[in-house]
């Protein structure tokens, strides 16, 4: 079997080998964190597709260390950015100094150069910040000062924002939220995983300390690459297609909704069940995996209406409803 290019196209055995090491970050990463495995495997689809992810969660829901841990079980690097009122884009992105030895303007990299970047409280920061953002999480590169940079590869925004706090925020538009691939909701731990995790700060555990937790490399970020060759490789069928079409279009008919999913949420819809598919060790897309992935790739792009706010409607009950209007393929 060859690629489209000549070469030798990767094996069944070397992707079974590549996709067993990434589905060994999950049980790295429980070294550290407890009770959020859904969220675990939401950023695992998202770097597969090379997509974002929005993390909503209250405080202490252990957003921070699931990202440092995620980082350390695969070998990449990560930066952390705190946003505030005060945050400038070149804080993000990089700046233009003084270089004092040459005596010339030279470019110093902001922390956004890295594979992993963590958002935090995005939602703290004036738009004009956030848009720093954009050119980045679409292209994969920052332009400053006329000269294009290409980012790391992987590279992969997790972005946070506290769900209940809305004093000095700036929700993001629409246009940003459509960037992300996902929004995975971390919630409070069931009692019997808070109680594992409070055994474990008894025990000693430090979260700053994720090596000291037993946290290993187990995957690259060749892997990685590997991996999103092989989701790209998986098959979708007209039917399924169709299926995830015709999701996109119900919302558009909600009387609840403003705002229905757009064909860009369809696609990353389609990309997600395709990653998903792969690291459940199919080749191929069932309506399944569409309705796995389905909350996590769209509730974040449907805008409610304000009548069906004051009622108190959940957006996330009114996409439910819309896939359940829709008939699953055989």
């Amino acid at each position: 079997m060859t690629s489209t290019a000549g070469f030798p196209a990767p094996s069944r055995t070397d992707d079974q080998a590549v996709r067993e090491r990434l589905l060994a970050v999950r049980q790295e990463v429980g070294k550290a964190v407890v009770g959020q495995d859904a969220a675990v495997s939401g950023l695992l689809v998202a770097l597969l597709c090379g997509g974002h992810v929005l993390m909503e969660g209250v405080p202490g829901t252990a957003k921070t260390l699931l990202v440092r841990t995620l980082a350390a079980s695969l070998s990449v690097e990560t930066r952390r950015v705190q946003f505030t009122p005060d945050l400038m884009p070149g804080d993000i992105t990089g700046s233009l100094v003084i270089d004092s030895t040459a005596g010339e303007l030279s470019f110093r990299e902001g922390p956004i150069f890295t594979n992993l970047l963590l958002a935090d409280e995005i939602n703290r920061t004036p738009p004009k910040t956030q848009s720093a953002l954009l050119e980045a999480m679409e292209e994969g590169q920052v332009s400053a000062d006329g000269v294009t940079r290409p980012l790391p590869r992987p590279f992969l925004v997790a972005a946070t924002q506290n769900p209940v706090e809305f004093e000095g925020t700036y929700p993001l538009p629409e246009a940003q939220l459509d960037r992300f691939l996902l929004k995975v909701v971390l919630p409070i731990p069931p009692r019997d995983d808070e109680i594992q995790i409070l055994t474990r700060h008894a025990e000693g555990f430090d979260p700053r300390d994720v090596a000291g937790a037993g946290v290993e490399p187990v995957a690259s970020g060749a892997d990685l690459e590997a991996g999103q060759a092989a989701v790209k490789r998986v098959q979708v069928s007209p039917e399924v297609a169709t299926y995830i079409v015709d999701i996109a279009r119900a919302t558009r008919q909600s009387p609840s909704l403003s705002l229905g999913v757009s064909p860009r949420g369809a696609t990353a819809l389609l990309r997600a069940a395709r990653a998903w598919a792969w690291l459940s060790g199919r080749d191929f897309v069932t309506p399944d995996d569409v309705k796995a992935l389905a909350q996590a790739a769209l509730v974040h792009r449907l805008g409610l209406r304000p009548e069906a706010e004051l009622e108190g409607v959940d957006v996330a009950q009114v996409l439910a409803s819309a896939i359940g209007s829709v008939p699953v393929p055989r």
